[in-house]
């Protein structure tokens, strides 16, 4: 096993935190990632995927686990689907223009999302009227005491919004090693009606659009609000959209008349986080070497060498402005370590 210690999680989080793990692994296989977890040795573990829905505030004083594990297969196909199983140290952007180049329909909405293949069912990934729910089969995890390898269906899973089983009652417990997800091959059902799709292909004088079109459209509205983690250290969006009850909108909505909103149901509505953060004054604000990116106020970003609590505390301070002028609690959409 090729163990190093002391090494900088800098290259591996994409909020680019410079924070040294105690000791360090990537994994290349399941029999590797299985021969490690049975060693007493290394019983203290931290796993580690993508880094890209993380904030690290100290240093990892545990066995960090980099999930590795590569390939895409097309495993059953239909005359109209087809399954397709990716392994969980995939980059999810690239498996989604993979998906696309086989004009295998379903992902294009979720272009250009940071992160991995495994860590994407955790989070329940969503953007532009999909989630990844929508598109999922299965998925196979380890059991991180036992060694065993269960299969997870939808229904397992227990997928609501950015949220699954693996955020609550099994955290901690399993490393997802491939998931599955049932794509079409034919009919795509192309959704174009969710933020501001249609008008880039208006833009682009596209009427018929196809799976490519779809995600070059989301690719040019996120590079246009979003800042390149290579570039401009985040993690995308740090806070979820607040769901809230109806009255309560009905009341914010007689003091701020123009807050927008998104009806989930009959007594439900959601609202743009981003928009109540850039109303509260926030967007744009730079404190040092970090602060809340200029184009969209849901994005908090390391411009330099920030540490993780500064970015922490930044947060705290938005959650309790939110709460003061809105009276809504804002929940952090990343894992803070």
């Amino acid at each position: 096993m090729n163990i190093q210690k002391n090494i900088s999680l800098k290259p591996y989080n994409t909020f680019g935190i410079n924070v040294f793990a105690k000791q360090f692994m990537s994994i290349n296989s399941i029999e590797e990632l299985q021969e490690v977890l049975k060693s007493e040795d290394y019983s203290n573990t931290f796993i580690l995927g993508g880094g890209s829905n993380m904030l690290l505030t100290k240093d990892i004083d545990k066995f960090v686990l980099h999930i590795n594990l590569k390939g895409i297969d097309v495993v059953f196909e239909t005359a109209s689907t087809v399954l397709v199983k990716a392994n969980a140290g995939e980059n999810w952007h690239e498996f989604v223009l993979w998906c696309i180049d086989n004009d295998f329909g379903g992902i294009e909405n979720l272009s250009l999302i940071p992160g991995n293949v495994g860590t994407a069912p955790i989070q329940n990934i969503g953007a532009y009227g999909v989630e990844l729910k929508d598109v999922f089969e299965s998925c196979e995890a380890l059991h991180m005491a036992s060694g065993e390898i269960k299969m997870f269906t939808k229904e397992d899973c227990q997928f609501d919004y950015r949220n699954s089983v693996f955020k609550n009652e099994l955290k901690g417990q399993y490393i997802i090693l491939n998931v599955t997800f049932k794509l079409t091959t034919q009919n795509h059902a192309i959704k174009t009606d969710y933020g501001a799709i249609g008008n880039e292909l208006e833009k682009q004088n596209i009427t018929k659009p196809t799976v490519k079109d779809i995600s070059k459209a989301v690719i040019a509205i996120r590079s246009s609000k979003l800042p390149d983690p290579k570039e401009i250290g985040n993690s995308g969006s740090f806070f979820k959209n607040p769901i809230i009850p109806k009255t309560q909108f009905d009341t914010l909505k007689q003091n701020f008349p123009k807050i927008p909103s998104y009806s989930v149901s009959e007594e439900l509505v959601k609202i743009p986080a981003g928009w109540l953060i850039e109303h509260a004054g926030f967007k744009g604000k730079k404190f040092n070497n970090y602060g809340v990116h200029k184009n969209q106020a849901l994005v908090l970003v390391n411009y330099g060498n920030a540490n993780g609590n500064d970015i922490l505390n930044l947060s705290k301070l938005i959650q309790k402005t939110i709460k003061r002028i809105f009276d809504i609690n804002l929940e952090a959409e990343v894992n803070i370590f």
